[in-house]
Order: structure tokens, then C-alpha cells, then sequence
């Protein structure tokens, strides 16, 4: 990189100071690729993201000023707002499941619907629709119009059920019988960096053992709906 290209990088904004503000900020966004995007900070576009799973959102994250860094609390905290990108086709229809949070295996079993991280997590978004069809280059990849959710009753019905249904497994200690096919809205899927990585958790007859990470996930099947709220998608 060129002295005169690192002397263009724009600085990191400041957090939001509302609503609006963040708002403005995702509008701009909008119809602009990865790359240009990238380019507002000197970075550099990976050629695809099986390594770099990350990239998209950090970048979003970076242009809108999320501040939560690595913090169980949502992206913009003094919002209360999370913030997720979705990969869509060039239709505007999701292409995969949505990461919600990671699951604590050994304190699930005595968290409630309201205390929990999935409820956290999904009382306000702002969704980022980006293209993710893989015959889309990377850097060539725009960025749609971002979505404001709040979480509404008859959405936390159907979350709230799939959640008791599904912590109740682990609860039971039977996390490692668990499989993506349960749950309407939210199912359990691996979460880890590689296949060795290991968290502890409860078996049926409450003893400690080394179990895969598991995460929260939204299928395509919820986040279309929310898309077909508010914008017209093909059927």
C-alpha cells in the first residue's frame, strides 16, 4: 500500500449518538461493494471468505461504529441495538442461516427466556442485507438497504418456544443428541474454529465432558419472513 492510499483511509466513525444517526449511516451504505467500502480504510478484500467469515461484518461494523467489540452485549450498547448482516441471492432472498450467540452448555439449564442471550441479541437489529451468492466476487459484493426489527410478539412466541425446546435438551444433557432439524425458527448448530476445539459441558447423569461448541442460529425460513415484510422479494 502507497503512502498517498494510507493517507486516504477515513477514520473510524465515533458510536452513534442515536437512533437516527446509526440509521443515516446504514442508508449510505446501501448500493456501495465491499470493495469500496474496504477502501474508505485501507483494507484489503479477502478473494473469499472461508477464512475470513468475519470480514463482512467487521467492515460493516467499522463503517456504522459498533463499539461492543467482543463484549456479550449488543453491537451499538448505548442503543441496544444488534447489528447483523445477512447474505442474500441478488433477489434479496437469505442464501444461509444467521450465527444468533453462542451457548454457555453448563448454565443454560437455569437461564430463562427473558435473562437469555437470544433474547438479547434479537430485541433490536439492524439488518445489513450483502450479497453472498458464491459466483459473486468477493470485493464485488453490494450492499442492500439496512432494516431496523424490533422483536414482535407473534416472532417471540415461536423463538421463545424453540429456545425452551432446545435448552431443555441441553439442560437434560443431551447436547451431543441434538441435530439443525429442531426447532421452527431457531435451531443448535456447531460453533467452533476447528473441529478439536471443545467447551465444557453436562452429560444426563450431570458429569462434566468435553463437548463441541454449539451456537444459536435463524434459519432462512425466519429472516425471508422478516425481508418480505418490508421489501418485495420474488416468491
Amino acid at each position: 500500500m502507497t503512502a498517498a492510499a494510507a493517507g486516504s483511509r477515513s477514520p473510524n466513525p465515533h458510536p452513534p449518538r442515536d437512533e437516527a444517526e446509526l440509521l443515516e449511516r446504514a442508508a449510505a451504505l446501501a448500493g456501495l461493494s465491499l470493495a469500496e467500502l474496504a477502501a474508505r480504510f485501507g483494507a484489503l478484500v479477502p478473494p473469499d471468505l472461508r477464512r475470513a467469515k468475519g470480514f463482512v461484518g467487521g467492515l460493516i461494523e467499522r463503517a456504522l461504529g459498533a463499539s461492543a467489540g467482543s463484549r456479550a452485549v449488543p453491537d451499538f450498547p448505548d442503543l441496544a441495538i444488534e447489528l447483523k448482516t445477512l447474505p442474500v441471492d441478488r433477489g434479496g432472498v437469505p442464501v444461509e442461516s444467521t450465527f444468533v450467540c453462542t451457548i454457555p452448555l453448563t448454565e443454560i439449564g437455569q437461564v430463562e427466556w427473558a435473562d437469555s442471550r437470544v433474547r438479547r441479541k434479537l430485541n433490536k437489529v439492524l439488518w445489513v442485507p450483502v450479497e453472498g451468492q458464491r459466483d459473486i466476487a468477493v470485493a464485488e459484493r453490494r450492499i442492500g438497504q439496512a432494516l431496523m426489527y424490533s422483536l414482535t410478539p407473534e416472532d417471540e412466541a415461536v423463538l421463545r418456544a424453540d429456545w425452551e425446546e432446545l435448552s431443555g435438551f441441553i439442560g437434560r444433557g443431551h447436547v451431543e443428541a441434538l441435530t439443525g432439524h429442531l426447532g421452527r425458527f431457531l435451531q443448535i448448530r456447531p460453533k467452533a474454529a476447528h473441529s478439536r476445539a471443545r467447551r465444557v459441558g453436562i452429560d444426563a447423569d450431570g458429569v462434566p465432558f468435553a463437548a463441541l461448541p454449539k451456537g444459536f442460529y435463524l434459519r432462512p425460513s425466519f429472516t425471508r419472513s422478516l425481508l418480505e415484510r418490508h421489501f418485495a422479494l420474488p416468491r
